[in-house]
């Protein structure tokens, strides 16, 4: 059972949070942005779950290339990650 639904989106402007993949999980963020993706479910503190269309999800994220780059754009979907 997923915590949170999340689509991936094309443009970093169509997103709620862009998200920077760290290496190691010490590095993972405060809700901002930094996700640590576990091998294994139990490991993580937040289930997610990609679904295939927009309107489906809980959140829209967009990847980014720098970790400075990672942040919320809508902050109204922050409590999701809490």
């Amino acid at each position: 059972q997923a915590d949170v639904k999340v689509f991936v989106v094309d443009y970093e402007n169509q997103a709620d949070l862009k998200v920077f993949k760290v290496k190691y999980a010490n590095q993972a963020g405060k809700n901002n942005g930094k996700w640590f993706f576990t091998e294994y479910e139990n490991q993580a503190k937040k289930s997610i779950y990609y679904v295939d269309y927009e309107n489906q999800a809980d959140l829209k994220i967009y990847f980014v290339d720098y970790e400075n780059q990672a942040g919320w754009l809508n902050k109204s979907k922050q409590h999701l990650m809490y």
